[in-house]
């Protein structure tokens, strides 16, 4: 297997019933490398005595991943269900918060930033944006392809994934990063926008789940 640099997820939703944590668990434990990157919506909420079993053994073993003796860079890159409750989880499991985070692979710069920055109807409407996440979840419990159906068939979420995307590419165009990764839409995305290779991780709340590695056999997409 190819030497892996960076290890990429987003949008796990920790104590939402239609989190894949176990799975996600599985996944970390099947590979080695250098860095993990956290990409916003870690957490559902702030409701704690939603965390299930498996969520509690996916946060105990980042929290050994994060022990310096593992040698592992770890960066939670703080999304919008994480902004109250990202100070409580980080110092209990000990790793870095940033709103965005560059860093540098074979001479090459690459930026993550959650995506919701560039969400004008959420900056704008955020009761309406939280209804409209609680009847999401609800769907999803009462059926993964109805509500993924719905998800993927809606042209203003359609608009909204396009929008994240352009935003992404601009803001890593003014730093001079030819590539940037994002979650929020919880829907897989790769494509190149103004000379800018833009990756939308997808989520961990659907299947197949999402998330990408960068190493020397270059960035990979792969689905669990």
């Amino acid at each position: 297997m190819a030497k892996i640099d960076t290890f990429i997820v987003s949008d796990v939703h920790l104590g939402s019933a239609v989190s894949r944590a176990k799975e996600l668990l599985s996944v970390l434990k099947a590979h080695d490398f250098d860095r993990l990157i956290l990409l916003g919506d870690i957490f559902d909420d702030l409701n704690f005595s939603n965390l299930e079993k498996d969520h509690w053994e996916l946060l105990s073993y980042i929290q050994e991943l994060s022990n310096p003796k593992r040698k592992i860079e770890i960066v939670w890159v703080l999304g919008n269900h994480d902004e109250l409750i990202f100070k409580v989880i980080s110092h209990f499991i000990g790793i870095k918060v940033t709103q965005e985070y560059i860093w540098e692979y074979k001479n090459e710069k690459y930026l993550a930033i959650h995506g919701h920055q560039f969400d004008r109807f959420l900056a704008n409407n955020k009761f309406v944006s939280d209804v409209a996440s609680f009847i999401y979840i609800i769907l999803q419990r009462s059926s993964l392809r109805l509500s993924r159906f719905i998800k993927r068939a809606s042209k203003k979420w359609l608009r909204l994934s396009g929008k994240i995307a352009q935003g992404a590419a601009r803001h890593a165009l003014k730093k001079d990063i030819s590539y940037v990764f994002c979650g929020h839409t919880h829907r897989e995305a790769a494509e190149v926008i103004s000379g800018v290779h833009y990756f939308n991780v997808g989520c961990w709340t659907d299947i197949p789940s999402i998330f990408i590695t960068i190493g020397e056999d270059g960035i990979k997409i792969h689905k669990k």
